[in-house]
């Protein structure tokens, strides 16, 4: 894999390189390169499927890092790019016109993050959250709690316990006061 982000960097520019195993590495790339590079990873490299693509919430730093992965059929390789765009207004190049699944992940990372895509189609119909109104869930910015006071009402018999507190007396019995 070292010998592939060699040689991709006297193509590319490319940003940080972390191999994971023998098969599997990741490399940082900018938003704007992201689309060539994937045509020639296709094309050039051998890398013809799209495994996933995935968004992480850095809510801290105001970032969405996605990550595409790509696999190697024929050496048995697995190559992610990791791409960090701004988390306000996200948005971020279609690649529906490289892989045809990719309009489907786009669509989910639009509905859960909040991500645009323009150009993918059928972007903006429900997908997962048919009728939802409120703020995408997958943020971490969601308040899960106060979604669910506001949108359901207290069940009696219900009762809420501190995991940890439980967890003890579960396992420890009264011995845990101790």
């Amino acid at each position: 894999m070292q010998q592939l982000y060699d040689t991709l960097t006297q193509r590319f520019s490319l940003g940080e390189f972390t191999r994971q195993r023998a098969d599997l590495a990741f490399i940082t790339v900018e938003a704007v390169r992201l689309h060539a590079l994937l045509r020639h990873l296709r094309d050039q490299e051998g890398f013809t499927h799209l495994v996933l693509l995935t968004a992480v919430d850095w809510l801290e730093d105001g970032q969405f890092q996605l990550t595409y992965l790509l696999n190697n059929r024929t050496k048995c390789q697995d190559l992610g790019l990791r791409v960090l765009i701004a988390r306000d207004n996200a948005s971020m190049e279609s690649i529906h016109d490289l892989w045809a699944a990719a309009a489907t992940y786009q669509r989910e990372l639009r509905e859960m993050f909040g991500i645009d895509f323009p150009g993918s189609p059928r972007l903006m119909d429900d997908f997962i959250l048919e009728g939802w109104n409120a703020a995408p869930p997958y943020r971490r910015d969601f308040d899960t709690l106060e979604y669910a006071r506001a949108t359901y009402r207290e069940r009696p018999g219900r009762e809420t316990r501190d995991p940890a507190a439980h967890m003890k007396q579960q396992l420890y019995g009264d011995k845990g006061d101790v």
